[in-house]
Formats: structure tokens, C-alpha cells, sequence
């Protein structure tokens, strides 16, 4: 039954080529339309490919020149929902062999869970189950990671609460979900961290209320803010690295355990890329994928922290220096050429909307100096949503900043009521 609301559609390039009675070229399903589905539309519109965005609320990608057509989800949270309108916006509009691509976490779960039912109509960018959940289980990240000999924090389980005591000499701790999805959307926060026995009880029990004690992780904290954590990003096929970036996270938010980056920078990091490799070949990885790391001062060794299985939220500096990651995992999919690349170190990439905020906060406190700014926005190659070529996302996304504000405090006064003192990460 058809329950998706009516489309909005845009003359663009592609639909003049299908009124002249020309094939137009196979297009793209993007899930999502914050700002990481916009980048992947701009990518791929650009190239003349047309691109139908799913998404279950007001999206900044809806006012893009390079959306073809934005489509109203029911809930791309819920699974079977997000399953069945994939599947019916294909049926409704033709779309057999588009190239779907994911923007979020639910729906890499969908895209591989379901993989068989999406392959008889898309082409999938999402790699089958068997592979991605390793990524998508962070219970299974960090277990596969200590047999690969992949440095990764100090990681604890207890089956009952009354078995907390034995890890209080190990304070402060993080309690962060192994599967973020019922966690984060119930707190509002990735992580709480506890200094204290009494929190950390307080908080393991809160924790209980939204998931399982076996989806509970206890892990240690590694010193230090953004700058010390990193992000090998890589399109991975055939078991080996094809095109690659890696990326220092400059600035982010909250701080010390930060929620999102809005300010990061490409760099050069070997030894990263060997771990990486490492991690991705043992599990036969294949598509677009962002490892995260931070660098332990204490002992000098990258650890790993998550594996983000398909576009990540700053995936679009990769087309700024050199590296055009959805092009590549669409090309893929279409079986065409693609020479291999690698990201030249230097560039940069702002969310300006959170990085201005965060910038002064980090200015008053002395974390941060004002000519570091500058530098910082000197060496920017492209911003999260503003674009000479496309401006109205941005117009949008700034006309709807008090929106912004009050969910973002709404998201922290829940985060804090569920937790005590509590840190998002």
C-alpha cells in the first residue's frame, strides 16, 4: 500500500534529456537529506546523474538544484518502514538498477540486512551482513580488533550491575552503547561518562533502561580532545585500499567527547592506514567506509574507536582534494572505470554552522588561538553545505537556525536527565 507522501520535483538537467526522448543516465537513491546526503547529490549531480533523495522530515538536500526529486519517508528510523518504502519508491518511479546509497547508521542495517530483497531492483552500495557487522556492532569491532592485534581502549562487560565494584579502580569510564540506534535516539547522547562510583552505578542503570547489559560497554578514556583523534576514509574493494583520505578532526562538539566534527583537516598518517587495512581485509570489506582512532599520549599508539560503514559526515572534503568517494562507489556499482586516488594533506572542511560556536567557546577558554582560526579558514576547501553553484541549502539552513537551537537544546536537557553529569561523545 502506498503510504509515501507526495514527491517534490525539480526541472533539472536529466529531466530535459528525458522530454527530448533521450535515456536519461541511471540515477541514485540517497536515504537522507542532512548535509551528508547533500554532499553525495552535488557529487553525483554535477556528473548529470540524477539523484531522488528518501527522507521523513524537512531536509536542506530538498532545496538543492542537484535533487532531482525529494520523496517523504514514513520513518527511516524503523526498518521494515524504511524497507518497504525503498522498495516501493523504486516500483512507483521506474528506478531498476539506481545505485541506493545510505546516510546513517539505520539504514546500513537495512541496506545489509536486506540486501538480497534491495539487489533485485538496486544496485546496493551496502556490503552484505556477514561483513558489516563487524562494523556495525561495536561489541564485535573491538573484539575482531584484539585478534588483529589492532590497538583499540580497554573494553569491559559485566553481566550484572552488582559486578560495576570491580571496575572502580579503572575510573573515569565511558558508557556508550555496542549498537548506537535505541541508545542515542532514547538520550540524545552517544556516551556518558562516569568520575565516580556513584556514576557510574547511576549510570549503568539508566543505560539498562534502553538497552541490553550485554549491549553495555565500559570502556576507558582515552586522554585528550579532537586533536588527537583521526579518520582513515577509504572506497575498499578486492581487499585492498582504492582510493584513499585521511583526516585529523581539528575541532568538534561537545569537546572533550565530541558528538560531530566541525572542523577537520586532511593529513598524512601511515600507520594508521596499515591498521586499517588490516581491520577491512579481514572481514572482506567492500564500499565506502571511515575508521576512527585516537592517538593515546600515554603510549604513543593509535587506537581504534569506531568503523562507520558508509558515507560519513565529512565525506565531502574528499572532492575538494582530489577524491570523489560517491562517484566512486557509484562508478563501482555501474561497472565503469575509476582511477585510483589519494587525498592531498592540507585541505580543509567546515560545518560552519556548529564551528562558529564551538571556535569562540574553544577561543575563551584558551584551548584555541584566533590567528589558528584564521589559518583553520584559509586552508578550508569546501564548507559542509554553502556552495557558490547550489546556495539555497544553505539560505535554508540558515533560515531554520532557531529550529536548529531549540532541538539541539532539547537533545542536551534530555540527554541530561537521563544521565547524571553527563558528556555526549
Amino acid at each position: 500500500m502506498n503510504r509515501m507522501a507526495v514527491p517534490s520535483e525539480k526541472a533539472t538537467a536529466q529531466n530535459e534529456i528525458a522530454s527530448a526522448g533521450h535515456k536519461p543516465a541511471t540515477g541514485v537513491v540517497v536515504v537522507g537529506g542532512d548535509h551528508p546526503g547533500l554532499a553525495i547529490a552535488r557529487s553525483l549531480g554535477r556528473r548529470g546523474i540524477p539523484v531522488y533523495v528518501l527522507e521523513d522530515q524537512h531536509c536542506i538536500a530538498s532545496c538543492s538544484r542537484y535533487a532531482t526529486r525529494v520523496v517523504k519517508a514514513r520513518n527511516i528510523l524503523n526498518e521494515h518502514e524504511t524497507l518497504e518504502d525503498v522498495l516501493e519508491l523504486g516500483r512507483r518511479f521506474q528506478l531498476r538498477d539506481w545505485v541506493l546509497f545510505p546516510t546513517r547508521d539505520e539504514t546500513v542495517a537495512v541496506f545489509s540486512r536486506h540486501r538480497d530483497a534491495l539487489a533485485e531492483f538496486y544496485k546496493v552500495t551496502t556490503g552484505e551482513w556477514a561483513s558489516v557487522e563487524w562494523a556495525w556492532d561495536k561489541a564485535k569491532t573491538y573484539e575482531l580488533a584484539g585478534k588483529l592485534g589492532i590497538p583499540r581502549p580497554e573494553t569491559f562487560i559485566v553481566n550484572r550491575a552488582n559486578e560495576l565494584r570491580s571496575l572502580y579502580a579503572r575510573l573515569p569510564l565511558a558508557i556508550k552503547p555496542a549498537i548506537k540506534e535505541n541508545f542515542f535516539y532514547a538520550t540524545g547522547a552517544k556516551a556518558w561518562r562516569a568520575n565516580t562510583s556513584e556514576e557510574l552505578e547511576q549510570l549503568y542503570e539508566n543505560a539498562a533502561r534502553y538497552i541490553r547489559a550485554e549491549e553495555i560497554l565500559l570502556q576507558e578514556i582515552i586522554p585528550g580532545d579532537g586533536h588527537e583523534q583521526y579518520s582513515y576514509c577509504a572506497f575498499f574493494r578486492d581487499g585492498r585500499p582504492h582510493s584513499t583520505l585521511i583526516a585529523r578532526r581539528m575541532r568538534q562538539h561537545p569537546r572533550e567527547f565530541g558528538r560531530a566534527a566541525t572542523y577537520v583537516e586532511t593529513v598524512e598518517e601511515p600507520a594508521i592506514e596499515e591498521l586499517s587495512e588490516r581491520f577491512l581485509s579481514a572481514i572482506g570489506y567492500h564500499g565506502l567506509v571511515e575508521i576512527e582512532y585516537k592517538r593515546d599520549p600515554r603510549d604513543g599508539k593509535y587506537k581504534l574507536l569506531d568503523v562507520n560503514a558508509r558515507p560519513w559526515g565529512f565525506h565531502g572534503l574528499g572532492t575538494a582534494c582530489g577524491v570523489d568517494f560517491p562517484y566512486l562507489a557509484y562508478a563501482d556499482q555501474m561497472g565503469l572505470p575509476i582511477e585510483p586516488a589519494r587525498a592531498k594533506a592540507g585541505v580543509g572542511w567546515m560545518r560552519l554552522l556548529t564551528d562558529i560556536p564551538t571556535a569562540i567557546s574553544d577561543m575563551a577558554h584558551g584551548y584555541l588561538r584566533f590567528g589558528a582560526y584564521i589559518q583553520s579558514m584559509r586552508a578550508t576547501g569546501t564548507e559542509s553545505v554553502f556552495s557558490w553553484d547550489d546556495p539555497l541549502p544553505w539560505l535554508a539552513e540558515i533560515a531554520a537556525l532557531p529550529y536548529f537551537v531549540y532541538k539541539k537544546n532539547m537533545q542536551a536537557s534530555r540527554s541530561s536527565f537521563s544521565g547524571v553529569h553527563s558528556k555526549s561523545t
